[in-house]
């Protein structure tokens, strides 16, 4: 455990470090305060409510949370680091959760810098409490999924840009399947699968405020499998 503590705060450090975490953020926040205010019209519609908020956040993360991702184990693999990082006597399975865990890290730091919007609805009315803690932690389990996705894909190329778009594109996919205009369109006996499935349907229902386990269980579990791929792919070098 120690020493994934310190390749987490390693990596944590290293987002300082570029400009990376500080787009990221400045994005981050601009996009969803900016939406939240002026397309959602939070003020006209005089309701003291992050509903708004949330239901920007998988399509907001489908883009920033990649962008953390697609140089962790790409930018390693281009300099020819990875090799004299897996020559230190750590195992494979310790340095990819000490760069997932770094990077939930910081995109849980991102999401709390959006507390005022709490106190502006509480300024505003009074907002169920709810709702917004199940969106806060709704929040931080997709951005978990979306984050493993893409250290996963990461692991897979040199190439930042690639990293980037094929981890959008594995995102979009699992965001998709469950949106009702997919739904709608297939046969009857694939509607459950593909609703289970989906990232989106998840995530509301988290964000209503009901904490199902069935959900939390869900993004858990595709949260571990991708980075039990990321710990294969990692491993895959000692067998060339």
């Amino acid at each position: 455990m120690t020493k994934i503590l310190a390749i987490t705060k390693k990596e944590f450090n290293s987002y300082f470090s570029s400009p990376i975490a500080y787009c990221f953020t400045i994005a981050f926040l601009i996009l969803s305060n900016g939406i939240f205010f002026y397309v959602w019209l939070f003020f006209l519609k005089n309701q003291a409510s992050l509903r708004g908020f949330f239901s920007l956040l998988p399509w907001l993360f489908l883009f920033l949370a990649p962008s953390l991702t697609m140089r962790a184990w790409a930018e390693e693999k281009k300099l020819g680091t990875m090799e004299l990082m897996m020559t230190l006597p750590v195992r494979d399975y310790e340095v990819v959760l000490g760069k997932f865990l770094a990077s939930l890290c910081f995109l849980t730091f991102t999401v709390l810098l959006t507390l005022p919007l709490v106190f502006t609805c509480f300024y505003m009315g009074e907002p169920d409490m709810g709702p917004i803690i199940g969106g806060y932690c709704g929040a931080v389990l997709l951005g978990a999924t979306y984050l493993s996705i893409g250290l996963f894909v990461s692991s897979l190329t040199e190439n930042q840009i690639v990293a980037f778009i094929s981890g959008v594109s594995i995102c979009f996919l699992l965001l998709l399947i469950g949106e009702e205009m997919i739904i709608s369109r297939l046969p009857g006996v694939l509607v459950p699968l593909f609703a289970y499935l989906g990232l989106g349907a998840h995530f509301d229902s988290i964000g209503r405020g009901v904490l199902d386990s069935r959900d939390i269980l869900y993004y858990l579990s595709l949260t571990g499998f991708f980075l039990f791929l990321n710990v294969c792919t990692v491993e895959s070098r000692k067998w060339k």
